[in-house]
């Protein structure tokens, strides 16, 4: 197998062809995927890019509410990163799926360290202007924009299809492990380095990222996109099949409910609900709301990737949304911090469980070599996240206080994931195999033959 050196990599490469790619899926246990050796290079960097992003989120969120005290701006910074996001995702497909994946990663990351540095540097030196913020925001946001879809592709070229379910929910229990420690982490730094110590040991992380690049060989691969094609045409060609393939489509919809209505919950409200609900001064409190959503997305995750016997995943994602809704409605109404911490926890829980299904099924649903343009079209709906956090900042600002803008998000979810539940069938009814099975006979992708 070409982009692998041990035993391991080669028995899990032919894996698929070995009793078939359900069969093999059931047999499949909670850290199957960390046997192959390019993986787990992709894992570490993975996590540690998520550490550096979310010690960025945290940072980013104090500064613009110590300096403003609005939760209207806040939310602004967001908007500046979805206004990031969609001015790349036009390209970041054809990026994706016609540059060589190495080049492309490192290429990203040091950039990422590139400015990351520099605006470590210009806060430690006093230039504190939140215009400099902004500006940071939009040049970091596209970049992480292309980082993100691109290494949801790298799972596919590194693991068998058959592994596929579990080496994601391997991914996202990552993202959750740093979204509950990358946040006290960063609340810590503030306190003993200032903001720009912070951004400088995230600067750090990025020059981390890089080795682990280094290490990952890369299967041999050949661009999908003809070199006379234009823009445009390949743009059309990942639309049209989202348009043809009512499964991608489908829950691609479904998909628009995280970053609409739970991701601003997340990522805005909670400065506002230490500040405001809690009377946190410090940002300790801040670090501790948002590490318990991590800490149940941890167990939410370990637990995803233990199902690969499952085949209901398209009921599972919307008894998780539900679940996930009521857990925010409970959170808003909590007083005790001890109580909100636990409730932000299960929601933490059940939306690691709909967010790592979700994309699953996605990308189980995509032909592979229109992997990376359907993948970029899809990942606009995180787009749409930083518009809604705005949203919910001004919410909060009109309606008194960060609760009632929760409720009215959280309702609005639940009754989602109640009208899926009736009206489609494409989810209610799906099934794992149905995703696995249609490409039995194909090799896995990232096997080299």
């Amino acid at each position: 197998m070409s982009g692998s050196n041990s035993d391991v990599d080669k028995e899990h490469a032919n894996s698929d062809t070995a009793g078939g790619p359900f069969y093999s899926a059931n047999k499949i246990g909670t850290f199957e995927s960390l046997r192959i050796r390019n993986f787990r290079f992709l894992l570490t960097g993975t996590t540690l890019s998520n550490a550096a992003q979310w010690i960025q989120q945290v940072t980013l969120s104090w500064l613009i509410y110590d300096l403003t005290g609005s939760g209207t701006i806040l939310g602004s910074i967001n908007l500046v990163r979805a206004v990031a996001a969609l001015g790349i995702i036009p390209v970041a497909g054809l990026l994706i799926d016609r540059l060589q994946r190495r080049r492309l990663l490192i290429i990203e990351n040091s950039w990422l360290f590139t400015i990351t540095l520099a605006l470590g540097l210009m806060l430690i030196f006093g230039h504190s202007n939140i215009a400099y913020l902004f500006v940071f925001t939009l040049l970091a946001g596209m970049v992480q924009t292309v980082d993100q879809s691109l290494r949801q592709v790298l799972v596919f070229d590194l693991v068998p299809r058959s592994h596929t379910p579990n080496g994601m929910a391997l991914v996202q229990t990552g993202w959750s492990l740093m979204r509950s420690f990358g946040p006290a982490i960063g609340g810590f730094l503030i306190l003993w380095f200032g903001s720009g110590g912070n951004f400088l040991v995230q600067a750090g992380v990025y020059a981390l990222i890089v080795i682990t690049i280094i290490q990952i060989q890369f299967p041999a691969r050949k661009s999908s996109i003809p070199h006379d094609s234009s823009t445009l045409d390949n743009i059309k060609e990942g639309l049209k099949h989202l348009m043809k393939n009512r499964v991608t489509r489908t829950f691609m919809m479904l998909g628009f409910v995280i970053p609409l209505f739970i991701v601003p919950i997340f990522l805005i409200l909670p400065p506002i609900y230490a500040v405001e609900v809690f009377g946190d001064t410090s940002g300790m409190v801040l670090g501790f709301l948002m590490a318990s959503v991590g800490v149940g997305g941890i167990a939410g995750g370990f637990v995803t990737a233990s199902l690969g016997h499952m085949e209901r995943r398209g009921l599972l994602q919307l008894i998780s949304l539900f679940l996930l809704s009521i857990s925010l409605i409970g959170f808003a109404f909590s007083t005790i911090l001890l109580v909100a911490l636990l409730f932000l926890a299960l929601a933490g829980f059940f939306e690691i469980i709909l967010l790592i299904t979700n994309q699953t099924l996605i990308q189980l649903s995509i032909p592979d070599n229109l992997r990376g343009r359907v993948t970029s079209v899809v990942n606009l709906n995180m787009a749409l996240a930083p518009m809604a956090g705005l949203v919910a900042g001004v919410g909060s600002d009109l309606l008194g206080g960060p609760k009632m803008i929760t409720i009215i998000l959280a309702g609005v979810a639940a009754a989602i994931a109640v009208i899926f539940l009736i009206c489609s069938p494409t989810v209610r009814n799906f099934r794992l195999s149905h995703a696995i099975k249609p490409d039995s006979a194909k090799p896995p992708a990232g096997s080299g033959t």
